[in-house]
């Protein structure tokens, strides 16, 4: 967490500090780092704060997490290859974000917390779901990961969660031709 208790008492103890100006602001900001949603990355390891509603790619690029990846779990070479590509050639950089949602290269899967997400959006449903044209890879990671997989560019985080970047297509599961 980024709350540093010695912070505020330098502040307190700062000479232009006015405990009847600033005590409203102060306890203001204090409430809000102290309730923001915590997003723990489990494959990077990392635990950062965001602001309730954020959006969770956003949030995760600003920390340095690269939540892009066109294909994983073929080969560490090819997820190396994939990575670096899809982290340039995605939607949401090359329109911008205003077409975010239709490439499928930040899918993440919400391993806890998923009742603290938006639900599944239009666009997530067509990509997951019904247009596997021209990329099917996040029609076929989806399956079997019905209940946990995201794409990060639509997803807004409410509340405590945590999450698993690129994870692993497995085509062959036991849930593939079901």
């Amino acid at each position: 967490m980024d709350f540093d208790p010695f912070d505020w008492y330098h502040l307190l103890c700062s000479p232009g500090f006015s405990p009847q100006v600033d005590q409203a602001h102060f306890t203001l900001h204090l409430k809000m780092v102290l309730t923001m949603p915590i997003v723990k990355f489990l494959r990077e390891n990392k635990e950062i704060q965001v602001p309730e509603g954020a959006n969770l790619r956003a949030e995760a690029v600003k920390a340095g997490v690269n939540l892009n990846c066109a294909i994983s779990g073929i080969s560490e070479g090819v997820d190396k290859v994939s990575s670096t590509v899809s982290k340039y050639a995605n939607c949401s950089v090359m329109s911008m974000g205003v077409l975010r949602g239709l490439c499928g290269t930040c899918r993440v899967r919400v391993t806890k917390g998923r009742e603290n997400t938006n639900d599944l959006t239009t666009r997530e449903k067509m990509k997951f779901k019904y247009l596997p044209i021209p990329d099917p890879i996040p029609c076929l990671a989806f399956v079997g990961n019905e209940e946990t997989m995201r794409l990060a560019c639509m997803t807004e985080v409410n509340g405590d969660i945590e999450v698993e970047s690129s994870p692993e297509l497995n085509v062959f599961g036991d849930n593939f031709f079901s």
